[in-house]
């Protein structure tokens, strides 16, 4: 079964272009004009991927984003003609994997395609429930949840990915290359800026437990616990 995206953009030209790139590598593509559009496709329809532009009529990228997030656990990559750091760490906070600046290089997207895609593809069952618990930090590998005080966090796909890597190598120095490499992709062209975002995000969303993700200066970071 072909892995389906849906791409929103009220550009014509953008959209076509996306088609045309995503459809050689083998993927299904669906089209929507602007949020509005692409939100009611999402209430009937089911996609591997969604890449999002961010300025749009009717309903901004960030406005889709966000009121999908409540009816589809669905990937994210955003596409913005803006690159300031304040709309890349808003569009993480929302939880979108990927964020690409105009104009970008149909080639590369779809290098990021195929990363997101498949770092979010469901793993198969190894055996076993897998947990790590420290305090009252409870991180469930094979649930994918991660629960604080008994309370549920709710991170981003990228987020979990991040998290649950650096506590299966808790107690180790990890370089900044090595996170990148090992989380993102080995294809991954993004500021590695994105990874001290992802930390700062998980920090806020561990609350007391934040003291557990080490920074390490000049090197990366190290999960104590």
């Amino acid at each position: 079964m072909k892995q389906r995206i849906l791409v929103v953009d009220d550009e014509e030209k953008i959209r076509a272009i996306i088609r045309k790139y995503a459809e050689f590598e083998g993927y299904e593509i669906t089209e929507a004009r602007d949020g509005m559009e692409a939100l009611e496709i999402c209430r009937k329809e089911d996609f591997n991927l969604i890449i999002l532009d961010v300025m749009m009529p009717e309903l901004d990228g960030f406005s889709t984003c966000r009121e999908i997030r409540k009816i589809k656990n669905i990937p994210f990559i955003m596409l913005s003609a803006r690159g300031e750091e304040y709309d890349k760490i808003h569009g993480f906070e929302l939880g979108i994997d990927d964020y690409v600046v105009k104009p970008f290089s149909p080639r590369e997207l779809m290098m990021r395609v195929k990363v997101v895609i498949g770092r979010n593809e469901p793993k198969g069952m190894t055996g076993g429930h897998e947990i790590f618990q420290a305090e009252g930090l409870v991180v469930d590998f094979t649930g994918r949840t991660v629960t604080v005080n008994g309370k549920r966090a709710e991170l981003s796909p990228k987020e979990y990915d991040l998290l649950f890597y650096m506590v299966r190598n808790r107690n180790i120095a990890l370089e900044r290359e090595r996170l990148i490499t090992e989380v993102w992709g080995y294809d991954y062209y993004g500021d590695d800026r994105t990874l001290d975002t992802h930390i700062k995000l998980l920090r806020s969303s561990l609350g007391e437990y934040r003291r557990f993700l080490v920074t390490l200066r000049g090197v990366g970071y190290r999960f104590e616990a």
